[in-house]
């Protein structure tokens, strides 16, 4: 079991036997299918014990892209311990606080944390890309339309009961994955949003960032602006692209930058409705009409807007 895995990992990271209680407490983060505990053993601090399966084919690369992200200068937890074909790891705490936590308070206090993260993405821009280790596969046409794709199975279809054959064969879709994936040159997170940005010491810190590869930066900084756990309001939304204008001196191109968060929200309410059928958990199906409320606003006046505007209308009315 993963426990017990958990278990042996930490009885021989500090030394102890099995008549020393150690205390294992679950912590709900996301739906990645990972079990992660915090850990507790007297006289030491605690530590995040993390267990993974091959389920999800990114969930190797933790421990190598935390090393390299460490190396980079991007503030993401130590690793402490590590039996890679147990797939565990032991590693540093930090704590319970996410940038989502400051959701209701005032822009200012959010401030610090959205310029700290900001400037990891700013600083990841810069860095090279890792030569020990395969990164997942690159944000190509491919994955754009698999985003599509997995927007239709779960959202439309599995979720909503609509019909997604029009949508499936649209033209307008096709091109906007291939627009998008005619470069991927930049390291992205993949997944750059408030619940995966914890803070601690003044400070954002990451953490699920396993399935980081190649891509446009741009689907970063969307997926922070246009958050629907967040949701933003427009005048916020427009302080965090200035504080990015003020780190990078330059402003994420309007075509594109809105294209990556039409690619973000399609992805992420697939992922919903896919949470949603899976668990039915209430807490995901609050978010449904707020992501599509969001994607309304950003493919408003594009070829997208008409294709989408039944399935979105149905969506920001979605109650379970």
């Amino acid at each position: 079991m993963p426990t017990d895995s958990i278990l042996y990992a930490t009885r021989q990271y500090l030394g102890i036997d099995p008549t020393v209680i150690v205390t294992l407490i679950p912590i709900k983060r996301g739906a990645s299918g990972r079990t992660i505990v915090r850990v507790k053993a007297p006289g030491h601090d605690p530590f995040i014990g993390i267990h993974w399966t091959d389920e999800r084919p990114d969930s190797d690369n933790f421990l190598p892209v935390a090393r390299f992200l460490k190396a980079a200068k991007i503030k993401v937890p130590e690793i402490y311990h590590e039996i890679p074909h147990r797939r565990v790891a032991l590693v540093e705490d930090l704590g319970d606080t996410d940038l989502l936590s400051l959701k209701d308070r005032p822009f200012e206090e959010r401030e610090p944390y959205y310029r700290s993260a900001l400037q990891q993405i700013d600083r990841l821009f810069y860095s090279k890309g890792p030569k020990d280790f395969e990164l997942m596969p690159p944000f190509d046409e491919s994955l754009y339309r698999w985003e599509q794709e997995y927007f239709f199975d779960h959202l439309v279809e599995g979720l909503l009961g609509m019909d997604s054959q029009n949508l499936r064969e649209a033209s307008e879709f096709k091109e906007l994955a291939r627009r998008l994936g005619s470069t991927a040159k930049h390291l992205v997170h993949r997944d750059f949003q408030s619940q995966n940005l914890l803070l601690k010491d003044g400070e954002t810190w990451w953490i699920d960032f396993q399935g980081m590869r190649r891509g446009r930066q741009e689907y970063d900084l969307a997926s922070l602006v246009f958050d629907p756990y967040m949701d933003h309001s427009a005048e916020d939304r427009e302080k965090i692209l200035g504080i990015w204008e003020d780190l990078s001196e330059d402003r994420p191109e309007e075509t594109i930058f809105r294209e990556c968060a039409t690619q973000r929200l399609m992805q992420a309410l697939g992922a919903y409705g896919n949470i949603l059928r899976k668990s039915g958990d209430p807490w995901y199906a609050t978010h449904v009409p707020v992501a599509a409320r969001l994607l309304q606003e950003v493919i408003a006046g594009t070829p997208l807007e008409k294709p989408l505007a039944p399935v979105l209308a149905r969506a920001t009315e979605f109650v379970p």
